[in-house]
């Protein structure tokens, strides 16, 4: 499993820029990647979901990482896409819209203070819009007012300046006139430098300054939208769930009956009523599906369901039964069940004589539906489970619009993967069709999350079509596909999942129940309530420095952990569901694996009384089984409760060399736990 590509990236992501270029983007580069070495033999798009996921750029060639790198290492992030273009000649001004093009964006359009401004210190002839070409006379100076009337407006993002050679321009003069206007200046700026050696010193003291330059307008513009690329992610990386976690409604106990007894038999692909049951365990909308295994029966049922119907052919031999003609549509009576009841049976003999009958399926017939949608899963040998959302129907595998995501997945990820879609728009509301209930379908994603967790016996799931109409999802139609799993739940999974198993109940000194759970990208508030009950000293003593509040990168990095290398534990009233966050406790691993740093935190209102000390023990004793051997933690010499708490817990202190502060440490390996 490539559990390394998702562990470290995704905190490392948050800070600072990484670039990925991987080959066997093509089906022939991906049969060459695997007859070299089969641990790469990952579909394509797992890997993008996988970048995705951690916040990774990808780029295509070797040029465009050395682009990209150079100006992520020089230039400050842009805020969006909209790139202003100061050029000396127009053709070079177009190539850059083209480029901009093919990342679905173009040139950002001049405001009107901006155009005024451009007025009166451009040539009356220059081009009055974006590309904004100073004519080929362009002095140093006018580029140099063109870039502070785009520098210091609000409408752009970033400034792509282009020179190429002409007789009345100079290069070196005009690079040197860049620099001493961007001096002091913190807004993203980019160069191409067209001519090779006849702009060679201009090139140097633009790169001298910080300021990359590019040989093309194409390379400037793909750096460029890289570089929006990783600041959207970054943000992505930072943003903080509002919604709280979904509750835990689901009948486990029913779906592992299923789908262990489909695999104890080895019947590999469930029928659509076992499928059905299993996702409605989940809670997963599905259109009830009855059986009929005579004609009778067929009757009998379609009386109980009432019309229109739905009727599918019923075979363990049969995976698409549209291949058989075995679906009938909006039969509205007994005379048309029946005569469908007939059609379908004989079909079946006729196009696959071989395959076994089990009888019909009926259901209720969903009509004039506004939108038809697949989500499903495919268990992958490299990344685990995949979930797939897009476009629905039968010609789902014409369209291919569809987005990738790897679970664990929460409600604000389950969004991201629906505005990957092309679909998205529509479901969000487009003329006069309302929107298609977006909570509804982000609740499903999240549910097919947890069921692929808890069971690493799927390795194929599919609904489609789900049908949408006033609002709400029906799954009409689903197929699963069960294997040996080649690993145990959660190891099947290239993210650990939260960790269910560390939630405990546990009473404080005072007879405070308290609910003791790992902590969720969800408990971002929850933390920040916490955050205010502190005084200054417990902050000072906590962050050894004096914060007034918790920024929202600060909240979602201690929100959003991974949970295979950082333990973090909080403490909550167990009067609600969520209570109030009374306290917080984690253990951060080094790469190494068997060193770790812990760090505790109670509000102030809550000191001495024995909470602090149930979390940490929690925590070590977790460590522990994890095979971190020496836990170590840094406490100022003024912070005595925390000290107490060190000696009661048999940590050893000592004084950090050449400081007053104590550094605690304990031998994991020779501690017994009461």
């Amino acid at each position: 499993m490539n559990q390394g590509l998702e562990r470290c990236p995704r905190a490392v992501a948050r800070l600072k820029p990484i670039i990925a270029l991987k080959a066997g983007r093509s089906t022939a580069g991906a049969r060459a990647a695997a007859s070299h070495t089969g641990a790469m033999a990952g579909e394509d798009a797992f890997y993008d979901a996988a970048f995705e996921r951690a916040g990774i750029v990808r780029v295509n060639t070797i040029g465009e990482l050395f682009d990209t790198a150079a100006l992520l290492a020089n230039q400050p992030r842009p805020n969006g896409p909209a790139l202003a273009v100061i050029t000396n000649a127009g053709g070079p001004g177009v190539m850059a819209a083209d480029a901009l093009a093919e990342f679905g964006a173009e040139p950002a359009p001049l405001p009107e203070p901006v155009l005024t401004q451009l007025d009166a210190l451009l040539p009356a002839c220059w081009s009055r819009g974006n590309p904004i070409d100073l004519l080929g006379d362009a002095s140093p100076e006018r580029y140099a007012a063109a870039l502070e009337v785009c520098g210091t407006a609000h409408a752009f993002d970033g400034v792509l300046v282009i020179l190429t050679p002409q007789s009345m321009t100079d290069p070196s003069a005009v690079a040197e006139a860049l620099v001493k206007q961007m001096s002091g200046r913190r807004f993203p700026v980019i160069a191409a430098w067209m001519g090779a050696a006849s702009v060679a010193a201009g090139v140097e003291r633009l790169n001298q300054a910080g300021i990359p330059t590019y040989p093309t307008p194409e390379q400037a513009v793909r750096a460029f939208m890289h570089m929006v690329e990783y600041a959207s992610k970054s943000k992505l990386l930072r943003e903080i769930p509002t919604e709280r976690a979904l509750a835990p409604t689901f009948d486990r106990p029913q779906a592992a009956a299923l789908i262990q007894g489909a695999v104890s038999r080895a019947a590999w692909t469930m029928s659509e009523l076992e499928a059905k049951a299993v996702l409605a365990a989940y809670g997963l909308p599905v259109v009830r599906t009855v059986r009929a295994g005579n004609e009778q029966e067929a009757m009998d049922q379609a009386a109980d369901l009432g019309f229109p119907l739905v009727m599918k052919v019923l075979s363990p031999d049969i995976t698409h039964k549209t291949d058989v003609n075995g679906v009938r549509l909006g039969l509205r009576g007994e005379i048309a069940v029946r005569q469908a009841f007939r059609e379908i049976q004989a079909d079946l003999r006729r196009y696959r004589p071989e395959a076994r009958s089990e009888g019909v399926m009926l259901q209720a017939m969903v009509e004039h539906p506004e939108c038809e949608l697949l989500l499903g899963a495919v268990q992958d040998p490299q990344f685990g489970p995949v979930v797939v959302f897009g476009s629905g129907g039968t010609l789902t595998e014409i369209i291919r619009d569809r987005a990738l995501a790897l679970p664990p997945l929460n409600r604000l990820l389950a969004r991201r993967l629906i505005d990957q879609t092309r679909i998205a728009p529509a479901l969000r509301g487009y003329r006069n069709r309302p929107s298609a209930g977006l909570d509804r379908l982000e609740e499903m994603i999240v549910r097919l999350s947890q069921l692929l967790i808890d069971f690493p016996e799927i390795s194929e799931l599919d609904m489609n079509p789900i049908l949408l109409k006033d609002g709400q999802a029906h799954v009409v139609d689903a197929r699963i596909l069960v294997a040996e799993p080649a690993r145990p739940a959660p190891f099947h999974l290239i993210i650990s999942p939260y960790p269910e198993e560390q939630e405990m109940r546990a009473v404080s000194k005072d007879g405070v129940p308290l609910w003791v759970r790992p902590i969720r990208p969800e408990d971002a508030a929850l933390l920040a309530d916490l955050f205010t009950t502190l005084s200054p000293t417990s902050i000072y003593y906590r962050f050894f420095s004096p914060i007034k509040s918790l920024s929202d990168t600060m909240l979602a990095r201690f929100t959003q952990i991974d949970y295979d290398r950082e333990i973090a534990l909080v403490a909550l009233e167990d009067t609600e569901p969520d209570g109030k966050m009374l306290a917080v406790a984690r253990v951060i691993a080094e790469p190494d694996g068997e060193r770790a740093e812990f760090a505790v935190l109670v509000g102030d209102p809550w000191h001495g009384k024995g909470i602090g000390a149930i979390l940490l023990d929690r925590c070590l004793r977790i460590a522990r089984e994890r095979g971190v051997r020496r836990i170590w933690g840094t406490v100022l010499k003024e912070n005595t409760q925390m000290l107490a708490l060190a000696k009661k817990l048999r940590f050893r202190i000592s004084k950090v060399p050449g400081s007053e502060d104590c550094e605690l440490e304990m031998d994991l390996s020779q501690v017994k736990f009461e």
